[in-house]
C-alpha cells in the first residue's frame, strides 16, 4: 500500500510539473495535466483531445505488431501494467471481466507492459490469468513517450478513449470492473 501511495505521490508530482491551466491544454493533441495531482479525470464534448497514434510489439506474438489505430471506431481502454506490479496483478482480472462483457459492444481493451525487461513474467502472468486482451510490449515505455505529460510513473493507470480515439478519462489508480463499466455504456452509446 504504502508503495502505491509512493506511485500515486510521484504521478501528482510529475504531472503538476506539466504546462498548462486547465486539464488538457489547448490544442488538438492530447496533452496530459493534472489539476491539483487529481487521479480521476473525465473530459467531455470539446474539451477531449485526440492521442496520438501508439504501436509496438505485441506480448505474446513476438515480431507481431500492435497499433490503435487498428481498433478505428472502438472505445478503447488503455492500461498500463506490469507483472512486477501488485496492483497490476489484481486489475487484470477485473480488465478481463470488462473485455468479456464489453468486447461484442465496440470496447477493446489494450495492455500496455511496461519495465518488464523478461518478457517471459508478463506472458506467463497473462497465461496463468486466462487474459484474453492484447498487449503491447514495452519494457522502455517507448510507445508512452506519444503522450506528452503523461506520467510514466503511474502503473497501473488507465487512459479510457471514445470512438474517435479522444481521450475521454483517466485514471492513474486501479480499478474494478464496476468503476469502468458505467463509462464504457456511455461511450459506447455516443453517436
Amino acid at each position: 500500500m504504502r508503495r502505491l501511495l509512493l506511485l500515486v505521490a510521484a504521478a501528482a508530482l510529475v504531472a503538476g510539473c506539466s504546462s498548462g491551466k486547465d486539464a488538457v491544454a489547448t490544442g488538438t493533441e492530447f496533452n496530459f495535466v493534472s489539476p491539483g495531482g487529481q487521479t480521476d479525470l473525465t473530459y467531455e464534448g470539446d474539451d477531449r483531445q485526440q492521442i496520438p497514434e501508439l504501436s509496438g510489439e505485441d506480448l505474446m506474438k513476438e515480431g507481431s505488431q500492435l497499433r490503435l489505430s487498428s481498433f478505428k471506431g472502438k472505445v478503447v481502454v488503455l492500461n498500463i501494467w506490469g507483472a512486477w506490479c501488485p496492483p497490476c496483478r489484481v486489475e487484470a482480472p477485473q480488465l478481463q471481466k470488462v473485455w468479456d462483457a464489453k468486447k461484442d459492444a465496440g470496447v477493446q481493451v489494450l495492455g500496455v507492459d511496461v519495465r518488464d525487461d523478461d518478457r517471459s513474467a508478463p506472458q506467463d502472468f497473462v497465461r496463468d490469468s486466462g487474459l484474453t486482451y492484447p498487449s503491447i510490449y514495452d519494457p522502455g515505455l517507448r510507445s508512452l513517450l506519444a503522450l506528452k505529460g503523461y506520467p510514466r510513473a503511474a502503473v497501473p493507470s488507465t487512459i479510457v478513449l471514445d470512438k474517435q480515439h479522444r481521450v475521454a478519462a483517466v485514471y492513474l489508480r486501479d480499478l474494478l470492473a464496476e468503476d469502468l463499466i458505467p463509462v464504457l455504456d456511455r461511450l459506447t452509446a455516443e453517436k
